[in-house]
C-alpha cells in the first residue's frame, strides 16, 4: 500500500467509525481523556466491550492507550496533510464562511499554514480588492482566481507535503507587513488556553503574524480542543476572535470572558 492510499483510509476511518466508537471518540476530543470504567457505565456495556472499542481506534491510529483509558494522540506527530484535510471538513467550510462575512472588501491580511486557513481562502475569493500575504502556496494558488486580488507570497523552503513556506526568509518578509486582519489556525488548544502546533518553524511564522496585524483572527474547530502538541504559539487570550463550530467547553469559555475574545460559532447549515 503506498502513502497515498494510508492517507486516505486514516480519514475514511473516522467517517465509517461504528456509532459507539464515533462517540468515544468524540468525547476524548472533548475531554482529552476517557476512563474505561466512565465510558462502561455511560453506554451501559462491559468494560469489556469498551476495550475491544479502544483497542480498534488505537489500532486506526486515531486514539492512544492508557492506563485505565484512553486519550488523544502523542504530542510529537501530526496527522498527514490529507487526512488533516478530511478531518471535520464540512465543519472547517462553515467555519470559513463565517469568517468572511466579517473581512471587509478592501482588506488586508495574512493567512498562514493550514486547512483551516485554506478553506478561509475559498471563502475569500468573492470578495473584491483584497491584499493577502501568505506563506502558503495552496493559498496564493486559491486567490490567484480572484484577479482583483493583489497576493504577495513570502519566500523560504517550500514544504513538500502541503506547499507551506518556511524559514528565516518568510519571517522577515511577514515582519515588513502591518495588516487589518491575521488568521491563523492551530494544531490544538490545551486546557489552559495555550495555542499550540506541531512545527517550531511553522509556530515562529504565526508569531510573527500575530505581532504584525491589527486583529487576529483564530480558527478552530471543535476537535482542537483539548488536542496536544508540543510547540506553543501563544494564549487563547492574545487573539481578537474565535472562529469555530460549536460551543467550546466551559474551562475555555472562562478563558474566552477573561481574555475579551469574541466568539463566533458558525451556525448549522442543516434545515
Amino acid at each position: 500500500m503506498n502513502t497515498a492510499e494510508q492517507e486516505y483510509n486514516a480519514a475514511d476511518v473516522i467517517r465509517t467509525l461504528p456509532r459507539r466508537q464515533k462517540a468515544i471518540y468524540d468525547m476524548v476530543l472533548e475531554k482529552g481523556f476517557v476512563s474505561i470504567e466512565g465510558l462502561s457505565q455511560h453506554f451501559s456495556v462491559t468494560p469489556q466491550t469498551i476495550r475491544r472499542d479502544i483497542n480498534n481506534l488505537c489500532s486506526a491510529k486515531l486514539l492512544q492507550r492508557y492506563h485505565g483509558g484512553a486519550g488523544l494522540l502523542n504530542s510529537v506527530e501530526n496527522f498527514t496533510y490529507s487526512t488533516r484535510k478530511s478531518l471535520c471538513s464540512e465543519e472547517k467550510i462553515r467555519v470559513a464562511k463565517h469568517v468572511a462575512q466579517f473581512i471587509p472588501n478592501n482588506a488586508s491580511l495574512f493567512l498562514d499554514i493550514g486547512t483551516s486557513t485554506e478553506e478561509v481562502a475559498r471563502a475569500l475569493v468573492d470578495k473584491t480588492g483584497l491584499r493577502v500575504i501568505t506563506n502558503n502556496l495552496n493559498v496564493a494558488s486559491t486567490l490567484g482566481q480572484n484577479r482583483g486580488f493583489e497576493i504577495l507570497v513570502s519566500g523560504g523552503v517550500v514544504r513538500n507535503h502541503d506547499l507551506g513556506i518556511t524559514g528565516e526568509a518568510a519571517i522577515d518578509f511577514i515582519s515588513q507587513f502591518k495588516v487589518d486582519f491575521g488568521i491563523i489556525s492551530v494544531a490544538g488548544i490545551d486546557p489552559d488556553g495555550t495555542l499550540i502546533d506541531f512545527d517550531y518553524n511553522e509556530v515562529r511564522i504565526a508569531r510573527a503574524i500575530m505581532s504584525n496585524s491589527r486583529q487576529v483572527f483564530l480558527v478552530a474547530d471543535h476537535s482542537k480542543f483539548n488536542r496536544s502538541a508540543m510547540v506553543r504559539i501563544g494564549n487563547l487570550e492574545e487573539v481578537d476572535a474565535l472562529f469555530t463550530d460549536r460551543t467550546p467547553p466551559a474551562k475555555f469559555l472562562e478563558i474566552i470572558k477573561r481574555g475579551d475574545v469574541a466568539l463566533h460559532v458558525a451556525p448549522s447549515e442543516k434545515h
